[in-house]
């Protein structure tokens, strides 16, 4: 039950994000900082699509995907189709990932420590989820205040 919740909110959020990407008036916006701005939109898609990569896919798809986290946010000017292909391809690794977790493996120990303690799975899986929606709310409010 909890599995088909997440698939259900990762693609959601996935989906808007790639959405809010499309959205970008100028394309070279998705790649602007402004004073008082740490990331870029480009960066943060970049970020998120790294994470859901290695912590979903790697972990629970098997996909051998090995993260460059240093890269995630200096890379610059990757074009917006090529940002689009990337969170399409991570919404089947994520799908893909999921199908392969049991309601039984949620109560188990995460296999990577990510934070300072041990932490379930499930706890792992509602903070990706949390964690994609909280740069989410970021790209939204820089693509708007940027296009405005």
């Amino acid at each position: 039950m909890l599995i088909e919740t997440l698939k259900s909110l990762f693609n959601r959020d996935l989906k808007q994000l790639k959405a809010e990407m499309e959205l970008y008036q100028n394309e070279s916006q998705i790649w602007h900082i402004q004073k008082g701005i740490a990331n870029s939109a480009g960066n943060l898609c970049l970020h998120l699509v790294g994470n859901l990569n290695t912590y979903i896919g790697a972990e629970f798809g098997k996909t051998g995907y090995i993260r460059n986290r240093a890269l995630e946010f200096s890379q610059k000017d990757i074009p917006r189709a090529e940002l689009i292909n990337k969170i399409e391809a991570t919404i089947v690794v994520v799908n893909n990932a999921l199908n392969n977790v049991s309601e039984e493996e949620l109560k188990m120990e995460f296999p990577l420590l990510v934070f300072e303690t041990k932490t379930s799975t499930e706890f792992m899986l509602i903070h990706l989820t949390t964690h994609l929606a909280y740069h989410l709310g970021q790209i939204n409010y820089h693509r708007r205040l940027l296009d405005s």
